[in-house]
C-alpha cells in the first residue's frame, strides 16, 4: 500500500510538472526537482530520474515544434554542441558530490529559478510601438559565441539543478535576439531533447543502474504523457501570466522551506 501511494505521488508530480511546462513553456525540471528533493531524494538521483523521464517528453515536444515550423535550424548545433558539454559536466559534477552537501545549494538555485520565472511573468508588459519593433527585428543578430555560451550555461545548471534549461535559454535568446518568441521556444525545445539524452547518459554511467528507481521514473513519464495533450490544449485557453506567477511563487516558497531546513 505504501509503495502504491508513492507511485501515485510520482505520477501526480510528473503530471503537474508537464502541465506547467506545457502551459508556460518552462518549469518541468524546476518543479519536479523541488518536490523530489523536498521529499528526501538526493539531488543527483532526482536530476537523473527527471532527465531520464524527459527524454520521451522532449522528443514529442521537439518534433511537434519542428513540424509546426517553430525551429530555427541554424541555432540547433550552436545550442546543442556546447549544451551537451555543459550538461555532461554538470551531471558529472553533481554525481561526484554527496547529496546532503549539495541539497541546500540546489534548493537555493531552484529558488532563484522561481524568482526568475515570477519576474518574467509578473512584470507588466510595456507597449512597444510599431517603429521600435521594426527596428528591433531588423537587427536581430546575436553572435554564435554568445549562443554557444548560453547553451553551455543553461545545460550545466539544468543538469545540476534538475531544471534550468528553459528558464535560462529561452529568456536569454528572446532578450538578446529580438526574434519571434515561437522560434526561440521551438528551437530551445528541440535542442533540449539532445541535451537531455547527454545528461541522462552521463548520470547513467556515473551513478550506475542500481541507483535508479525505475518505477518512479516510469510514473513521472506516465504522468507527463497524460498531461501533455491537456497542457497543449489549455495553453490557448488559460492566461499564461497567471500560471507563471503561481509556478514562480510555489518554487520560491517550497525551496525556501527546503533551504531553511537544510541549513538549520
Amino acid at each position: 500500500m505504501q509503495k502504491l501511494t508513492a507511485l501515485i505521488i510520482f505520477l501526480v508530480i510528473g503530471f503537474f510538472a508537464q502541465f506547467i511546462d506545457g502551459t508556460v513553456g518552462m518549469g518541468y525540471g524546476a518543479f519536479s526537482a523541488s518536490i523530489l528533493i523536498g521529499i528526501g531524494i538526493v539531488p543527483a538521483l532526482a536530476s537523473a530520474s527527471i532527465h531520464t523521464a524527459e527524454i520521451f517528453t522532449t522528443l514529442i515536444s521537439g518534433v511537434s515544434h519542428w513540424r509546426f515550423g517553430n525551429v530555427k535550424r541554424e541555432w540547433l548545433l550552436l545550442l546543442v554542441i556546447p549544451g551537451a558539454v555543459g550538461g555532461a559536466l554538470g551531471a558529472y559534477f553533481l554525481a561526484s558530490l554527496p547529496g546532503n552537501v549539495m541539497k541546500p545549494f540546489i534548493a537555493g538555485f531552484l529558488l532563484i529559478m522561481g524568482v526568475l520565472i515570477l519576474f518574467r511573468f509578473a512584470r507588466p508588459k510595456k507597449e512597444t510601438s510599431n517603429s521600435r519593433l521594426s527596428t528591433a527585428l531588423s537587427n536581430p543578430k546575436i553572435s554564435k559565441q554568445r549562443i554557444g555560451i548560453l547553451g553551455f550555461i543553461a545545460a550545466f545548471f539544468d543538469a545540476v539543478g534538475g531544471g534550468g534549461w528553459g528558464p535560462i535559454a529561452t529568456p536569454g535568446l528572446i532578450l538578446t535576439e529580438n526574434t519571434e518568441p515561437r522560434k526561440v521556444i521551438g528551437t530551445v525545445n528541440m535542442a533540449e531533447f539532445f541535451i537531455t539524452i547527454v545528461i541522462a547518459a552521463t548520470f547513467f554511467i556515473t551513478l550506475g543502474t542500481e541507483e535508479y528507481d525505475w518505477s518512479m521514473i516510469g510514473m513521472l513519464l506516465v504522468g507527463g504523457v497524460i498531461a501533455a495533450p491537456l497542457a497543449a490544449y489549455l495553453c490557448k485557453k488559460l492566461p499564461a501570466r497567471i500560471l507563471g506567477i503561481i509556478v514562480g511563487t510555489a518554487l520560491i516558497l517550497y525551496n525556501l522551506r527546503t533551504l531553511l531546513v537544510a541549513i538549520f
